[in-house]
């Protein structure tokens, strides 16, 4: 009963500390999240250079030295941004391919939620291509490249292996992918088109694909 009695307040005060820096962890995770959000939608509707940090810090309702407390410059906020959109754009696939049957099937799954991922996030989307088109994607680290390109080029071998398309380069075949979903995701975008319609267009714009790379 003594050893009880001793030990009880530790545990309260372990469990006390414990969910105190669970709730200072959680505050930081939400003024990042409020951060990198705000950077989306300014950076979206006025570019990079035209969005300066104090506006970002002032949309996230955080001071400026809080910015620069998560990231260091502004470009590391626009990698860091790039970055996380990425990441949650391939836990969103992966969930939706986990079931797939076979590797042509992963491929029409992947073709088909990516642009319907695309059309439901459309500030991410457009921060993707605003950014690959920027000169901040020459800053990204080899080892982000390489964790970023690695799945999908082992997918394309993949393909390659079960005759779905020829042997070609991996990087040719991503970047014919990458034109045609931002192809078809533009014209969906400004088509006013129903979802049966719209699953046609992806379904034919598969098809296509498979038979070029074929």
């Amino acid at each position: 009963m003594k050893a009880f009695f001793i030990f009880s307040p530790i545990c309260c005060a372990y469990y006390f500390l414990s969910y105190f820096c669970r709730v200072i962890s959680q505050s930081v995770n939400d003024k990042q999240k409020d951060l990198l959000a705000a950077a989306l939608r300014l950076f979206v509707e006025n570019g990079f250079h035209g969005t300066p940090t104090s506006k970002i810090a002032k949309e996230a309702g955080v001071a400026n030295g809080t910015l620069f407390h998560y990231y260091s410059t502004k470009e590391d906020l626009i990698i860091s941004l790039y970055i996380d959109i990425k990441k949650r754009m391939g836990e969103y696939m992966e969930t939706k391919t986990a079931l797939a049957k076979d590797v042509r099937e992963r491929f029409r799954i992947q073709f088909r939620e990516i642009i319907l991922w695309s059309m439901d996030n459309k500030n991410e989307f457009y921060f993707i291509q605003q950014f690959h088109a920027s000169p901040f994607a020459a800053l990204l680290s080899p080892e982000v490249i390489k964790e970023q390109l690695s799945k999908s080029c082992n997918e394309i071998e993949e393909a390659i292996n079960n005759k779905i398309f020829k042997k070609r380069d991996t990087d040719f075949i991503l970047s014919l992918m990458s034109s045609h979903v931002y192809g078809i995701s533009q014209y969906l975008t400004k088509a006013k088109l129903s979802d049966k319609e719209q699953q046609k267009i992806i379904d034919d714009g598969f098809d296509m694909l498979c038979t070029m790379l074929a």
